[in-house]
């Protein structure tokens, strides 16, 4: 353990590649879950293109699924205490997409 005196006791050392720190655009979510996973997968739909590919996928156990979820939750607010609510211009009407792959579906 002395390799890296620095690091606390039981803290997580974390790399980010420049590729990732990049970061990926997408402005379509598709939620799948089975019992023991849930699938996020993001996409980049571009207007008047007819096929999208998905940029990236994250497989969550249901635990950090729900830790996701309120972290996320948690974010929006403290973004909308700096700079006001978010619209959201588009929660009523789905995607014309079809979004069932085959197993219970969700969107975001």
């Amino acid at each position: 353990m002395e390799e890296n005196k620095e690091q606390k006791e039981g803290q997580i050392n974390i790399e980010l590649t420049e590729e990732i720190a990049e970061g990926i655009y997408s402005n379509l979510a598709i939620i799948t879950h089975s019992n023991s996973e849930f699938i996020v997968d993001f996409i980049n739909i571009m207007p008047g293109t007819p096929k999208s590919k998905v940029k990236a996928r994250i497989v969550l156990t249901p635990e950090h699924a729900k830790r996701l979820s309120g972290a996320l939750a948690d974010n929006i607010n403290k973004y909308e205490a700096m700079h006001g609510e978010i619209r959201d211009t588009g929660a009523n009407t789905p995607p014309s997409v079809p979004l069932n792959f085959g197993g219970p579906a969700g969107q975001a």
